[in-house]
């Protein structure tokens, strides 16, 4: 399991390296000058469209222009908005937030183009069930040339569909299953294992009817969650409205200097801002993935461009709406960078055991804070962490790294100690190694951190931010 899981660690990070999000990003610029700034008539057009002014039954598709959207909408308006955007703003600060905003408005031109010419070589030999995607526009473009450039098409075209499976069932299926069945487990005890298996099957009953189901389903399903998680975000927006001049000051500074370290946040330069910002902006809203276009390439229409316009709606209400809804909730709330539970009692040194590094702290249940905290929903959630700076891993400039640590409890259930594991993560979010001896400090006096905090990853961060506005 380790090495299989090592695997997909290795794949996902070749996937989503630097060049691949450059590429989108240039592509995204490309098209906008191309289209010159086509986002604001697509706005304005694109609206008309969806309410159905230019439908007509005897087109060839499987579904309407709001079905399509919904459909797309289905994997982009959900935990890319919840789970991908806390993972942004925990990893790059507040600057993330400006950063997707600037690859939204590029990705609106990008998805239109890409939606575009996906309509324009798709298969419609049975018009009431076409198809398409990046995969035909390469074999009916590319394809069509004898001798080499055909079998590069045809190799181009596999190596997109095998992509496009991987990313869909990793990047997709079970990194949204796991963000539901983490939020499930830590709020109402569901096992993850239950939860998993359930979803498992109502998706099945959903695309075992094909894209005609999916395409229901999602028209109902889609309007109803994206207009509920607005107006819960909303509420807490207004309830600490005095705080927005504030938070937006603060993003907009942020996307171009350094967030400095303070409470769980670990600090953060602007490059890691923008970077972070471009991964999650990408993932939630598919702009040039090639997997959005698949379920627009269904829809009912005989006007290529009209569904691509269709399509640029996308970056629009899910990137510059659900998205900037999502992180000003985490920002405004405090979420991302919350004081500690307590403090920890008693010391937490590295020392060497034979040929490997271990933190070691005391068994002793004195050394747990004194809080009124530790309740059942704290005790599921096991995993904590101690913000420190080790004052020999940068000398130059110090960092902070994050001691994660899982509770154990004794046979009366009560908790017993803090279980710290070996691997240490630094504010790039990588694992790395510390020499033993290592000193923790905070500050230049010498004073240790024994902050302790609560974790809050991807889904459970958004919910956290909720809960602080509106408890439970």
């Amino acid at each position: 399991m380790t090495a299989f899981l090592n695997g997909i660690q290795h794949a996902t990070a070749a996937l989503w390296s630097q060049p691949t999000l450059y590429l989108l990003l240039g592509a995204g610029l490309l098209f906008t000058a191309w289209t010159r700034i086509g986002q604001f008539r697509i706005l304005s057009h694109g609206f008309r469209v969806v309410r159905g002014e230019y439908d007509n039954p005897d087109d060839p598709g499987a579904i309407n222009h709001f079905q399509a959207l919904s459909a797309a909408l289905s994997a982009t308006i959900g935990l890319g908005n919840i789970g991908g955007v806390a993972i942004a703003i925990g990893l790059g600060g507040p600057g993330a937030l400006f950063w997707m905003w600037v690859v939204g408005f590029f990705g609106i031109a990008l998805k239109t183009v890409e939606i575009t010419l996906t309509m324009l070589y798709r298969n419609t030999d049975d018009p009431d069930d076409p198809h398409g995607g990046p995969m035909w526009v390469i074999d009916r473009t590319l394809g069509r040339i004898p001798g080499p450039r055909r079998i590069a098409a045809k190799c181009l075209g596999g190596l997109f569909s095998l992509s496009c499976i991987f990313f869909t069932v990793v990047g997709i299926c079970l990194f949204q299953t796991w963000n539901v069945a983490d939020i499930t487990n830590r709020y109402f005890g569901v096992p993850q294992v239950a939860t998993g298996s359930f979803v498992a099957v109502l998706v099945g009953l959903v695309i075992i009817g094909g894209i005609r189901r999916i395409g229901q389903v999602a028209g109902k399903l889609v309007p109803a969650m994206a207009i509920l998680y607005l107006l819960s975000a909303a509420a807490v927006v207004a309830v600490n409205m005095e705080q927005l001049p504030s938070m937006f000051r603060m993003i907009l500074t942020r996307a171009f200097a350094p967030t400095e370290a303070g409470g769980a946040f670990v600090g953060a330069g602007a490059w890691l801002a923008f970077t972070w910002g471009l991964k999650r902006a990408i993932y939630s809203n598919e702009a040039g993935l090639g997997s959005a276009a698949m379920a627009h390439a269904a829809a009912r229409t005989n006007e290529p461009a009209r569904e691509g316009i269709v399509g640029g709606l996308g970056p629009l209400i899910d990137t510059l709406i659900i998205c900037t809804l999502t992180a000003l909730v985490i920002l405004i709330t405090g979420a991302w960078n919350r004081p500690p539970e307590g403090p920890m009692h008693g010391e937490v040194t590295l020392s060497r055991l034979q040929d490997r590094t271990e933190l070691i702290a005391p068994t002793d249940p004195r050394a747990l804070p004194e809080l009124p905290a530790w309740d059942s929903y704290t005790a599921r959630q096991q995993v904590f962490f101690v913000v420190s700076v080790p004052d020999d891993l940068n000398p130059s400039g110090r960092r902070r790294v994050r001691v994660y640590g899982t509770l154990e409890t004794g046979q009366d259930g009560e908790i017993t100690q803090i279980a710290w594991r070996n691997s240490i993560e630094d504010q790039n979010g990588e694992t790395i190694s510390l020499p033993a001896g290592t000193r923790w400090i905070d500050d230049d006096g010498g004073r240790p951190i024994k902050g302790l905090y609560r974790e809050f990853t991807g889904a459970a961060l958004t919910a956290h931010a909720f809960d602080r506005s509106f408890p439970g």
